[in-house]
């Protein structure tokens, strides 16, 4: 069966060109926070850190078993497993997202391991790692790690039979998604790394990181549905962990909890009539 069949997602939309207008004068615009300080900053676990060397560069991203937590072991597992090694970007669209992961490299290849179950939404409880940016009574906002999610109320959370309530995340650019065919439980080995938002795709897929350096990488893959041959590829996939010392990369990421990430969220909604847009919330990265 081929996996993520996205004709119908990604179907594209003609729009007439309003007429000419005056231009308008500009608002002034948000100053951006101050450097990052040292308490701005967090190490992510080299657990859930994966390094995918490719013949354009580097891309590393952190996987987020909150959002996931049946699918960041099959991709830790897949990836110690060697199965990633060598596999081609094979599905790649502008403006949308870049396919990899299949061991036939077309689209049509699973591995042995069974398929996985959607986890288009997860279940959020108080000891989920979510900083909340937005807190809109009935719905929240926030961040696991790099991913920006939305949530029910957290006040609901006594009420229910689990203590919990339900999130999803949103697909903005550089979120890993994992791939599937047309059953909702048909996730294997194939994912995908967002080049640019796509709403239409939340709460259809699954969530399990985003990539935190490297997503000019991602967006300098060579096009085509399929991609002609030679096509790009992922020479080298590990996780963090399980490098020799002397080759791993030192990762530092912005952590949600910290003054310059909340500075920032404020430029966010005054650029955004006081609404938090999540996919343009700047997330800074030092890697050495």
């Amino acid at each position: 069966m081929t996996r993520f069949a996205f004709a119908a997602l990604f179907a594209a939309v003609a729009l007439a060109a309003p007429a000419a207008a005056a231009p308008a004068k500009s608002a002034p615009q948000p100053a951006a926070p101050a450097a990052p300080g040292p308490a701005d900053w967090r190490t992510p676990d080299p657990e859930n850190l994966l390094v995918i060397d490719t013949n354009k560069g580097r891309i590393i991203v952190e996987i987020t078993p909150a959002t996931a937590p049946g699918h960041a072991p099959r991709i830790r597992d897949l990836t110690r497993a060697g199965i990633y090694d060598g596999r081609a970007f094979f599905r790649v669209i502008e403006g949308f997202m870049a396919q990899t992961g299949d061991p036939l490299d077309n689209g049509t290849g699973d591995t042995d391991r069974p398929n996985l179950p959607g986890e288009f939404t997860f279940r959020r409880g108080a000891d989920t790692p979510m900083t909340v940016v937005d807190n809109q009574a009935v719905a929240e906002i926030g961040f696991i790690g790099p991913v920006p999610v939305t949530s029910q109320s957290s006040m609901l959370m006594p009420m229910t039979a689990d203590g919990k309530v339900t999130a999803s995340a949103y697909f903005c650019p550089g979120v890993a998604g994992m791939a599937r065919g047309g059953e909702p439980d048909s996730a294997n080995s194939q994912f995908f790394l967002m080049r640019d938002s796509y709403p239409k795709l939340e709460r259809r897929y699954t969530v399990w990181g985003r990539v935190v350096s490297g997503l000019e990488v991602v967006r300098s893959l060579k096009t085509g549905e399929p991609v002609e041959q030679p096509q790009d590829k992922m020479l080298k996939v590990r996780l963090v962990a399980d490098m020799p010392a002397a080759e791993r990369p030192k990762v530092r990421v912005i952590d949600p909890n910290g003054p310059w990430f909340q500075a920032e969220i404020a430029r966010n909604k005054a650029l955004n009539d006081g609404a938090v847009s999540p996919c343009g919330v700047n997330i800074p990265v030092e890697v050495k």
